[in-house]
Formats: structure tokens, sequence, C-alpha cells
């Protein structure tokens, strides 16, 4: 069991987070004649940097295997034996305690076949594999070969149209070894995960302190330790019990990992999806005002019912349905939390693995203290009783609840270019939000389930005084020259540019940019200056954080205002739709077909064809002649930034 979940654990964040490079894997083939009846079929399979493809050879129980099969229905030819590699070797891998057999870099792989009608004129076959880095995805793709010389995938012809814009897309980079040796996000990436994991125990602890689960850790920790006179398997019961309701909230995320699989731009799609932002909207609104206490979410007390049926079976199995009883009918305390946690990873960077991050935290946290006071049981003499202010933390969570949801119209707004939710007006609608906070933290107002109040405690008051303080922090927002920046909340609101006041333009600090690559490139050769190339969104919380908290340095911002031309492309403009001349059909390497409709479907796969990115934000130095002048760079601190501009205007005038 042991094993088992702590392999589940490790699998549960090992698949794609949304906004990484997509396509990690090429695949070309050529044909040997051998003799009139037998024929090498070989695949050359080119990798990115860091990514693995596993062998038809790799071990049982663990990533999955290359298949070289005969597509079916087909028929006058077999397969001779198993394909031939080159160049494998053997990897360790933590996650299955086993060595693997992977190729890196490129792989070559000959299939064998012999013909049983010597009149067939074409083979197909279909090539299955994995390819993994920090994630995985799987590669399915049937290849058509042809006996008299020709060779290809199974492919849809688009027109000459689609053929001829998409060759537009493709620019003829030079220096492009330096995309290789780019600066490695995996640091901040990781950082990003921690965070995430941070703010989902934060999540559960918070969830600890409602009514629907506070009052079952004495009751539940008393019924473990209460099991045998040496308490030691009630210890362990307890233990098990909470190491159970971790293994269910990450449960909860797995399905979102195989979106990520189906398609590695989904999360990213999803993120940017003007209609599910509005729905992420409505649904935490929702669940603020349950927390108001105006209506209560549950789920089927049938479900319930039978969990706690099931919980009376004993032993393991028993354990784990009582924790699964206890994430049921906590549900509508927990849901409104885990629906934020949901939302607010799915509409970031990390997609579905800083979900997992985050659900891990929040189980971890609901699960500590039946574990800790199963072992301390006299601690639970030190438990608050339960009582009012149990009722006072949901309503506390059910204005965090909406000051979050308008996140969410916030990104449908920017996205849909409606300019209805202005910084300024996002601003002020938060200050509403907080100063109906702290009237209700001084007893101001009232909710239905609230207890009457003859004193304000410290707590409450401390509380209500920290609020005051964040409506004063975030009050010159609705100027038009604010007194600062709410650097604090960077990537929160929407941009600075996006505002109900004149700007100088419409780009970020006020600085000139293109949005149109092909413009920007006649710019920079008419001033003779180098290019920073930034893959940006509406919707990108790390972009805002660049601008306002790096870019806005007085150095750096100097630099970018008179020696780069800046051009910023909008991965997820997906609600402007580009001229019907400039809409086409891009053929993707797998055989499938984009359709290029919008300014963001445009953007998106110039980044990914040019760059083998997808990821926001991402920045680029070019010469107006399309030379890479150094490494390329991401979410990155202040001191690293500079010095990186810095070193392409070197590379520039050195030229």
């Amino acid at each position: 069991m042991k094993k088992f979940i702590t392999v589940f654990i490790l699998l549960s964040s090992l698949f794609l987070k949304a906004q990484t490079a997509n396509e990690p894997i090429k695949i070309e083939t050529s044909i040997q004649k051998i003799s009139e009846t037998e024929y090498n079929l070989i695949f050359t399979a080119t990798l990115f940097k860091g990514w693995y493809l596993y062998s038809q050879y790799n071990p049982d129980e663990a990533s999955l295997p290359l298949e070289i099969t005969i597509l079916e229905g087909e028929s006058g030819y077999k397969l001779v034996g198993k394909a031939d590699e080159q160049d494998t070797f053997k990897k360790y891998s933590e996650t299955w305690e086993k060595e693997e057999i992977v190729f890196k870099d490129k792989a070559i792989i000959t299939q064998r076949i012999q013909l049983t009608n010597k009149n067939i004129s074409e083979i197909r076959l279909n090539f299955f594999g994995q390819v993994c880095e920090t994630a995985c995805i799987n590669v399915d793709e049937n290849f058509t070969f042809s006996l008299t010389g020709n060779i290809s995938k199974e492919e849809i012809s688009i027109d000459e149209k689609s053929t001829n814009l998409t060759k537009k897309l493709k620019l003829n980079l030079k220096n492009t070894s330096l995309l290789k040796n780019s600066t490695d996000s995996g640091t901040e990436s990781s950082n990003g995960l921690f965070s995430i994991f941070l703010l989902g125990f934060v999540g559960g602890l918070l969830a600890l302190l409602t009514p629907c689960v506070f009052p079952m850790i004495p009751l539940t920790v008393s019924f473990f330790t209460k099991q045998s006179i040496n308490n030691k398997k009630g210890v362990f019961n307890a233990i098990l019990y909470g190491i159970f309701i971790v293994f269910i909230y990450i449960l909860l995320s797995l399905p979102f990992h195989f979106l990520d699989n189906l398609d590695p731009e989904i999360l990213n799609t999803i993120s940017t999806n003007v209609w599910l932002n509005i729905f992420f909207f409505v649904v935490l609104v929702f669940f603020a005002f349950s927390f108001f206490g105006f209506y209560e979410i549950t789920l089927p007390s049938s479900w319930g019912n039978k969990m706690d049926s099931a919980s009376s079976i004993g032993g393991i199995i028993g354990i784990f349905f009582m924790a699964l009883t206890l994430a049921i009918v906590s549900f509508s305390c927990t849901g409104p939390i885990l629906g934020s946690l949901l939302a607010s990873s799915l509409t970031s960077d990390g997609g579905a693995t800083q979900l997992t991050a985050g659900m891990t935290g929040f189980g971890l946290a609901l699960a500590l203290p039946f574990a800790l006071f199963a072992l301390f049981p006299s601690w639970l003499n030190s438990l608050p009783k339960s009582g009012g202010w149990l009722n006072t933390t949901k309503v506390v969570l059910g204005f965090l609840e909406l000051a979050l949801a308008f996140k969410f119209l916030s990104n449908a707004d920017l996205v849909a270019h409606w300019d209805l939710l202005k910084r300024e007006v996002f601003i002020a609608i938060w200050i509403v939000i907080f100063v109906g906070l702290a009237l209700y933290l001084f007893a101001k107002i009232k909710f239905p389930h609230d207890s009457p109040i003859k004193k304000l405690s410290f707590s409450r008051i401390s509380f209500g005084i920290l609020i005051i303080s964040f409506i004063i922090y975030i009050s010159p927002g609705v100027l038009k020259n604010p007194t600062w920046n709410l650097s604090l909340l960077s990537g929160f609101p929407p941009p600075q540019f996006y505002s109900i006041y004149e700007q100088e333009s419409d780009c970020p600090l006020g600085l000139n940019c293109y949005k149109d690559f092909d413009e920007g490139i006649v710019a920079a050769k008419e001033s003779n200056k180098p290019i920073l190339l930034d893959f940006t969104g509406w919707a990108c919380v790390n972009c805002r954080k660049m601008e306002e908290n790096v870019w806005s340095e007085p150095d750096i911002y100097e630099i970018l205002k008179d020696e780069y031309i800046l051009i910023s492309l909008y991965v997820d403009d997906n609600e402007k739709q580009l001229p019907k001349e400039q809409q086409f059909d891009y053929l993707k390497k797998n055989g499938k077909v984009k359709k290029i409709k919008t300014v963001g479907d445009k953007w998106s796969t110039f980044q990914v064809i040019n760059f083998k990115n997808a990821s926001q934000p991402y920045y680029v130095l070019l010469s107006p002649d399309l030379e890479i002048l150094n490494n390329t760079q991401q979410y990155t601190d202040r001191d690293t930034y500079y010095n990186w501009l810095k070193e392409g205007l070197t590379t520039f005038y050195e030229k």
C-alpha cells in the first residue's frame, strides 16, 4: 500500500504543464530496399533538448514503450520482428525505481517488413511512443511508405493559400543554436509549484476553520485513539486516514492531466477562453453567497450515506472510505475553496501540474491535524470550542471568494476587448468588497447565521485594521497618476495601460510598441535598432509582473524606451479576428490542421514554429536581419533582465 501511494503521488506530478514547449519530437522517414520482398522502413526522430523517447524494450511497469504496428485493415505485408534501434542508453527513473531504456536528442529506428503480396505499392504503419521531460506526451502518428519511392506521413492536404501563409510564418533566423541554450526557467517553475502548494496548504488550513470540518477533528481522533488499549493501532489508523485524505484530493486533479496529454495547448486555450472565465466568475460568486449563509451547497446525501456504510467494512479499505466520507460531507465548506484553487490553477501558467501541487497542499493541511492530535491526544484540550467564530470564518472567506471572482471576469474582459472592467473600475470594485468586509468585521453588517456580538475580539479588530490598511493601499489605483503602482498585486488587476484615463499608448508603461511582427521589423530597419520580441498574453500574470516590477525600473525602462524596438505579440488574443485574406489552415507536424483565424492563433503558432516554445512571457533579442543576439529570457529578476538587455546591445553594436 505504501509503495502504491508513493508511486501514485509521484505520477500525479509527472504530466505536461500548460504553456510549455509544444511538439517536442519531429519524425522523418526513409525507405531502403533489401530485396524484391523485403524493405527497411526507417524512422528518424529528432527530440527537443531534455526530452526522452522510450524504447520498445523499456521494462514492464515503467514508461510506455515504443510500438510500431500495421494499421488495422491493411494486408499484403508483415513486420519482421521488432524494429532495430540505434543509440539507446539507460536512465534510472526514481518514479519507477528501475532503469529505463531511452533515446535522447535523436532516435533512428529501422523496421524490416516482408511482402506477402508483391503487388502491394504502399505500406501503412502506426508509430506510437511516449516522450517525456518533466512532463509526458504520447506520440501517435500514421505514416504511409510508397514502395515506388515516395514516403509520407498520413496528412490532410491544405490549399495553396494556406501553404503560402504557413511559409510566411517561418522566419529565416540566424544563430538558432542560442535557442537550445536558452535560460532555463525550471527554477522559477519549481518556485511557482511550491508557491501554489503553499496557497493550497493555506486554503486547507482555512477549510479546517469552518463549521463542516473543525468539529470533526476531536470526534475522528477520539474514534481512532480509543480503538486499542495501547493506542498504537489507533495512531497508525489516524495517520493512514490522513494519508488517504491527501490521496483523495490529489486524485481529483488527475483528469486535468489527461487533457494536457491529449493536447499540450489545451489548458492554455482553457485559461484564455472568454466563456470559461465567465463561468468561473459565476461559480465563484455563487460559492461566495453560500459562504455568506444565504444557501448551502451540498453533494447528494446518498453519496455520504453510501461512503459511511462502506467505512464500516473495517481495515484499510474502511479507513479509505472514512476519508472519502469526510471529503463529501464537508463539501459545502471545502467546495468553494477547491473551486477557487481549480479556477486559479487552470487559468495560470502551470495548468494541471499546479493544480496537483495545490490539491496536495490542501489535502495535507486537512490531514495534518488528524495525525498530530492522534500522536499527541492531550493537545485536543487546547482546541477552541466550536462557536460563532466558525461562521465568521466562512463569511470572511465569502468576501475573499467574491474578490477573486472578479479576476476571472477581468480575464474575459481583457481577452474579448469589451473595455468594461478597466483597471480603475476593477480596483474600485475591490475597494467596495473590502469595505464591506471591514464593516462586517466591525459588526456593522450581519449575515443570516451570525451570532449576536456583545464585544469585538482582539483578533477581529486586528484583522479589521489589516483590511482597512489594504483598502488604503489599493485606493490610489483609481487615480490617473497613482501614488504607487500596487506592485504587491502585480498581475492581478488589469494592466496599467488598460485604463479609463487616456494613455500615451496601449503598450505597457506607455512604451511605444508594435503588435505586428512585420511592422516592427520595418521600424527596426529604419532606425537601425535591435528588437525586443515579447511573447505575452492579456491573461498572463507573470507578464504583468515583469512589466510592472522589472520593466518599470528606471534603468531598464530607459533601455526599452530608447535602445530597442519593442514588438509585443499577444498569443491569447483569440477574440480579435484576422482579416479573411489572412486566415488559413496550418498543417502541424503531427498531421493535424490548426485553424488560424485570430490574432492569438497566429502569434501562438508563430512562437512555436520559430522558437519551439509556447510559454509566456518569452523574450527574444533580434537584429533587424533576424539574427538572435543572445539566449532567450523568461520570467526572471530585475538584475538578470538588465544584464541580458545590455548583453544584447553589446552584441548588436559589435557586429
